[in-house]
């Protein structure tokens, strides 16, 4: 069969996202993001196009490496404010039937079980349309907002994170039978309380009691997302992830990056055709070539560098510094922050590295073109690069979904890559696996624990 193309639109509850300084447009409702309209008109643009869901990122700290302070990122509204994801996820599943919700939530400064709960409650409110995207967070700021003096540890946070899905799962999967609601109203019995248990889980970083608060929802688990290229990330997609947001700097990156999880998928005992990998994708399009010229050139005049570099933690103030200047030559002199520089080739000047970010298209997979154009490079990235879908990054609200969706999406349904049409009812997870595939799949880590014999038996925790 040819490969169908999954795509969500990339948002945030913020300002600011991913594209920095286009909130000034004239065309754009960034501003609007505290208003519940923004979030039910966006919501019924995207179930009217037909996308596979909304991915909704999330920070809980403010990125205050830059000039040594949240100055920058609060001058240009880059991430600051922002509101919490999971709350416009039900506001939006009340305007539409099908529409999917990914929302990031981090595992390592809340306890597991209030989150739990959650994610049950959002999964009843749609009706089995909502994902997590797991995260451990990586925010100095994050840290000091929840009582550290410094970030926890990368691979530490995955550890912490490996029990935290343990327990996620005990009580998802294992804390309720199937059949334990059965509203008897003549016996006055709503739950039999012998299909419901405690999980007593004790851990090395958690001990909850349970039972679950919810009864078991359509997915009982949310569809399980990840963003990652690390190698302890790698290890953590392999027994937990389903969804994998990754990426590469060329064509042979990425399917090395897709096979080292495939890979790990089965170190785990999974089949790796279990996993699924998107891509954060930049998308212009216009009818002629002039459009999408003018297009990328009012985007480019608006990018701001500063958040950018606020964006990018990072601890060198570049345009302090002549753009002639060679990167190789501040790594030299070990100019405040210069280890941050290692990232940069080294023959590039400080010019060459503005110019870069100004253009803002230098991630891999972007594309700026008529329907036709931009067709022929997603079905590269589905054919060449192995990908499944792409987070489509927003330049405009609401201007780039609807683009996709008038200009890009009927061009994929000629060439047979992307649905006509929703099948109605489905589970988020059965539009990305299949009917009939709601729950996790049976060789999934956390399937375990639908024998309540398995509960109080401890896992074998992930080291890193």
């Amino acid at each position: 069969m040819t490969k169908q193309l999954h795509v969500n639109l990339f948002e945030m509850n913020c300002v600011s996202h991913i594209v920095h300084g286009l909130w000034v447009h004239p065309e754009n409702n960034r501003h609007r993001f505290n208003d519940l309209d923004y979030w039910t008109e966006l919501a019924q643009l995207l179930e009217y196009g037909t996308f596979d869901g909304v991915f909704l990122a999330d920070v809980i700290g403010t990125y205050d490496v830059y000039r040594d302070g949240p100055e920058t990122a609060l001058r240009e509204g880059m991430q600051i404010p922002s509101n919490d994801p999971l709350l416009v996820i039900p506001a939006m599943a009340a305007v539409t039937r099908n529409l999917g919700f990914g929302a990031t939530f981090s595992t390592t400064y809340e306890p597991p079980f209030a989150f739990a709960r959650r994610m049950s409650t959002l999964d009843h409110l749609t009706k089995g349309r909502v994902g997590w995207n797991i995260v451990t967070s990586y925010l100095p700021n994050a840290a000091r907002n929840f009582g550290h003096d410094t970030e926890v540890v990368h691979d530490h946070r995955y550890e912490i994170a490996d029990e935290y899905l343990d327990v996620l799962y005990k009580l998802w999967e294992g804390s309720w039978d199937d059949d334990a609601v059965i509203q008897d109203r003549e016996n006055r019995v709503y739950t039999d309380p012998a299909k419901v248990r405690y999980i007593d889980h004790v851990g090395e970083h958690f001990k909850v009691a349970g039972p679950h608060l919810c009864q078991p929802s359509r997915q009982r688990t949310p569809v399980l997302f990840q963003a990652t290229g690390s190698a302890a990330g790698i290890e953590f997609a392999g027994r937990h992830a389903e969804v994998v947001f990754t990426g590469g700097n060329d064509t042979q990156s990425v399917r090395i990056n897709i096979q080292a999880m495939r890979r790990k998928a089965i170190e785990h005992a999974r089949d790796p055709a279990g996993l699924k990998f998107i891509v954060m994708a930049g998308v212009i399009v216009g009818r002629t070539d002039e459009e999408v010229s003018r297009k990328l050139d009012s985007y480019r005049k608006l990018m701001s560098v500063e958040a950018s570099l606020a964006h990018m933690q990072s601890a060198v103030n570049l345009p302090a510094y002549p753009r002639d200047e060679l990167i190789s030559s501040l790594i030299t002199r070990q100019v405040k922050g210069w280890k941050s520089l290692l990232r940069h080739t080294p023959d590039a000047t400080v010019g060459d590295v503005l110019a870069q970010m100004e253009s803002f298209n230098t991630e891999r997979f972007f594309v700026a073109g008529t329907p036709t154009v931009v067709a022929d490079e997603i079905e590269k990235w589905l054919d060449h690069d192995g990908i499944d879908g792409i987070n489509l990054r927003q330049y405009l609200s609401f201007e780039t979904a609807r683009d996709f969706i008038e200009l890009v999406i009927p061009e994929l349904r000629r060439r047979g890559r992307f649905r006509e049409s929703y099948r109605e009812g489905e589970t988020l997870r059965e539009r990305l696996f299949g009917a009939g595939r709601a729950r996790l799949p049976t060789d999934h880590f956390g399937a375990r624990y639908r024998d309540p014999a398995t509960l109080r038996a401890p896992a074998q925790p992930l080291r890193f």
